[in-house]
């Protein structure tokens, strides 16, 4: 039986960049990251970590996009990055074509995700990164979907090996 749900502990950005390339290796397409916390928890330099784990050239530089809303990078798949921080109401989603890009076939991470009506996401991961201190982090994973399922037993697996839990 795959368990849906696990927790990790971050004591660096490093740690955190690494969980995110772990996750971009095993990611599928169609899958959403929804990335929720408080600002400076680590949500950014997730995404970085992912890019990385996707294969997105070095030459993008992966930056919250709080003004642009979507940062689209090319890859091994295409990432999709949102911001949803300064998103007000569902018609702004309609407006920049948020379900189409949900609903796609790139992987995208999003962050703010809390703002989002809960029945938008079928198939996603939710990372939500609790700050504990100024450098140490605990983000706690859960799955809604059987891609969601077989990538976070496969980031447990490599956790136990590498002792984040």
């Amino acid at each position: 039986m795959k368990n849906n749900s696990i927790k990790i502990f971050s004591d660096s950005a490093k740690a955190t960049f690494e969980l995110g390339e772990k996750t971009g290796r095993l990611i599928t397409p169609g899958t959403v990251c929804a990335l929720t916390g408080d600002l400076g928890s680590g949500k950014t330099v997730f995404v970085q970590g992912l890019a990385k784990g996707l294969d997105i050239p070095d030459d993008y530089y992966i930056t919250s996009p709080t003004y642009t809303l979507i940062n689209e990078y090319p890859g091994r798949h295409v990432l999709f990055h949102i911001d949803l921080y300064r998103i007000e109401n569902m018609v702004d989603f309609e407006d920049i074509g948020i379900y189409d890009i949900l609903y796609g076939e790139g992987i995208v991470a999003v962050e703010w995700a809390e703002k989002l009506d809960k029945n938008i996401l079928t198939n996603y991961i939710l990372f939500n990164f609790e700050i504990k201190n100024d450098k140490e982090r605990i983000i706690s994973i859960n799955g809604c979907g059987e891609n969601a399922a077989a990538i976070i037993n496969n980031l447990r697996e490599q956790a136990e090996v590498k002792k984040w839990v």
